[in-house]
């Protein structure tokens, strides 16, 4: 752990995620759970600009074509979309690990046939899943919700997860197989080891890093699969529908989480480009610390292993090589001579 404090492009991006994720709770509790809005700018007591106001100092990031401080949502927003994507690669990696070292030992035989069903899954976008899936759950019916937005992003977590365990499963099954297959786990099983003994003391052991990668891996992807799922207008813990058909609102997002802000203000890129590109760039820098947060612990851990240094070796020139034969010769030499006397 040391190591890693040392690394800076670990440091960099657990400060940037750090930012955002303990922002979000102490700007909502500095300032309330909704953000503040403005639907004119004043001067000289006349109206210079309306909502969608532009950036400026009082407002960083513009405002929405309400009235509402972008910046303040974004800010809000952050710990349900960060919470929510580390969460879902979490449950993932807790189903996907156990499954895929029971593919990689105690079902080798099948391997094979378990690939031939998973391998087609890579070629179906996981959006799509997603959508069918979660539209019962995120879309408001008419009635209005019966759950909690927590309540909802825990079903969203945990169904999310789900979707994508057997891809997972199948990808630490092929590499715990290559592993299983060594020499020092040959001799492991001949001197009697179980294979649950094997998993744990030494597969695992081998694999923590790679799996420390893919759960950053499994986090980056959640994240655009939120994205895509904003474009589709299924929002982190609900979107919020008005069924009024004289003056009804377009959905938008309940928990300001970026997913939702990113694909309600998605059709203003022309005239109001500051509305979209806001939460599209938060999400940019967020996978751009988790990105920094595994080259850091890659890092950290190849410098670990340390390779020995050669013990410096003297050499000696032929001359002394030479000298040395003849010596050991003529030392030959004599002792036969005594041996034929006796």
């Amino acid at each position: 752990m040391k190591l890693l404090w040392k690394q800076p492009y670990f440091v960099f991006g657990f400060l940037l995620l750090a930012f955002f994720l303990i922002g979000s709770f102490v700007f909502e509790w500095i300032n309330g759970p909704d953000p503040k809005q403005t639907y004119f700018l004043m001067e000289k007591g006349r109206v210079i600009e309306a909502a969608p106001l532009s950036p400026s100092w009082l407002h960083p990031l513009g405002t929405d074509q309400y009235g509402y401080d972008m910046f303040a949502k974004i800010m809000l927003g952050a710990k349900y979309t960060i919470i929510s994507a580390m969460g879902v690669a979490a449950v993932r990696m807790l189903i996907a690990v156990p499954l895929g070292f029971a593919i990689g030992t105690y079902w080798q035989k099948r391997r094979t046939t378990i690939n031939s069903f998973i391998d087609p899954l890579h070629y179906v976008p996981m959006t799509i899943f997603s959508y069918l899936m979660l539209y019962p759950v995120l879309w408001e019916p008419m009635e209005g919700f019966s759950t909690t937005v927590w309540e909802r992003i825990v079903i969203q977590v945990v169904l999310m997860a789900i979707i994508t365990v057997p891809i997972v499963s199948a990808l630490i099954g092929n590499e715990a197989n290559l592993l299983y297959q060594q020499e020092y786990i040959l001799a492991s099983r001949t001197l009697g080891a179980s294979k649950s003994r094997i998993i744990t003391r030494h597969l695992f052991p081998m694999m923590r890093e790679k799996l420390f990668v893919l759960y950053g891996q499994q986090v980056v992807e959640t994240l655009v699969v939120f994205t895509h799922l904003g474009l589709l207008q299924l929002y982190i813990g609900g979107t919020d529908v008005s069924y009024d058909p004289m003056m009804g609102d377009p959905p938008k997002s309940i928990a300001y989480e970026w997913a939702g802000l990113f694909g309600s203000s998605f059709r203003y890129l022309q005239g109001v480009p500051w509305l979209p590109l806001g939460p599209a760039i938060c999400f940019a820098l967020v996978i751009l610390a988790i990105a920094s947060m595994i080259e850091g612990y890659t890092r950290a851990v190849s410098g670990q292993v340390k390779i020995p240094r050669r013990k410096k070796v003297s050499f000696v020139s032929d001359k002394t090589v030479e000298w040395n034969q003849q010596q050991l010769k003529e030392k030959m030499q004599l002792l036969y001579k005594e041996k034929q006397k006796l």
